[in-house]
């Protein structure tokens, strides 16, 4: 896999972070810092562009905080940049806040893995693994590669753009996993987000895009992008993704789910934690979770608190083995 752009977009983007650091904790964050709950609005901050899987993510939960927790107000704050370190440098700065939250996914952990930031998924706290997302290699209608499986032999004959959310995020970890299982070499592109990647794949800017069953079933419906295979070993339940076959059953060995969930700052209280904790438990058993679980065709699989913390954990091990500096 060849990179087109790398982690110096990620240093770059810490530069300025560090340049801010310093009055990053503003009295708003030093105010509420150590409070057992939070006190006026709430931020969601989620650190990709909008239009992308994980700003539809911080959407929702903010959206379903609220139905939860008619008291609260959640405004979304997309801080964008360094394939998502911006965003979790921003949070880092806020320790002790229970005014923050953040919309997490598999980036909290392949970020550190892979270039030098000052954080870990230990540097905050974890409030709730919402679900699982596997996503789909897509590619134009036009396009003339067919299959995941082809996509890997026309990638050995030819150069093949690959659009992805993030030079280290997790569909760089699924092109990872092809070249290193499959021995594919594609030219990856990334992005600022799914958005970013959907624009580049529709305009042609480049050939093939890993993105989210939620970023592309409009275009899937409409026609507009062909969907090869999905990175998982066995298909989707959901009735319009059942037809899109594994790229396991096409003899390419390479299953990979991201995870979604929402985090807090580091050092909260144990009060503020606790709060937390019984919102997103609300969240998991309400209407507007399952709606949001079957709008993004996610799997299911919820954890909480020190549950998540070992998910995490866990996970961290598995992306070590594909993941490194």
């Amino acid at each position: 896999m060849r990179a087109l752009s790398c982690g110096r977009q990620v240093l770059a983007a810490l530069s300025t972070v560090a340049l801010l650091g310093g009055c990053a904790l503003g009295s708003a964050g030093q105010e509420s810092a150590g409070a057992p709950r939070p006190v006026g609005a709430v931020t969601m901050v989620v650190p990709f562009a909008a239009g992308g899987g994980s700003d539809i993510s911080g959407r929702a939960m903010a959206d379903g905080l609220v139905s939860v927790r008619p008291e609260l107000r959640v405004d979304v704050d997309n801080r964008e940049g360094g394939q998502g370190a911006v965003g979790y440098s921003y949070l880092l700065s806020k320790a002790g806040s229970p005014n923050y939250l953040l919309a997490t996914e598999t980036s909290l952990l392949s970020l550190p893995l892979s270039v030098d930031v000052a954080f870990s998924h230990r540097s905050f706290t974890p409030i709730m693994k919402l679900g699982e997302d596997y996503t789909l290699l897509v590619a134009l209608p036009s396009s003339p590669i067919t299959s995941c499986a082809d996509a890997v032999a026309q990638s050995r004959q030819r150069r093949v753009l690959a659009g992805i959310s993030g030079a280290v995020g997790p569909d760089a970890v699924v092109f990872s996993q092809l070249e290193r299982l499959s021995g594919a070499d594609f030219d990856t592109v990334p992005y600022e987000g799914g958005g970013e990647t959907m624009a580049a794949v529709l305009g042609g800017q480049v050939e093939l895009a890993s993105l989210n069953p939620s970023e592309v079933m409009g275009q899937l419906r409409a026609g507009e992008l062909k969907a090869l295979c999905v990175f998982a070993d066995q298909r989707y339940d959901y009735p319009q993704l059942a037809g899109v076959p594994t790229s396991v059953e096409q003899g390419i060995p390479v299953s990979f789910a991201q995870f979604r969930g929402v985090i807090a700052p580091g050092g909260l209280s144990p009060q503020a934690t606790e709060f937390w904790l019984e919102a997103a438990r609300a969240f998991a058993g309400s209407p507007a979770y399952r709606d949001y679980v079957a709008s993004e065709f996610l799997q299911p699989r919820v954890a909480f608190g020190e549950d998540f913390a070992a998910y995490l954990a866990d996970s961290e091990k598995a992306l070590a083995q594909v993941v490194r500096r």
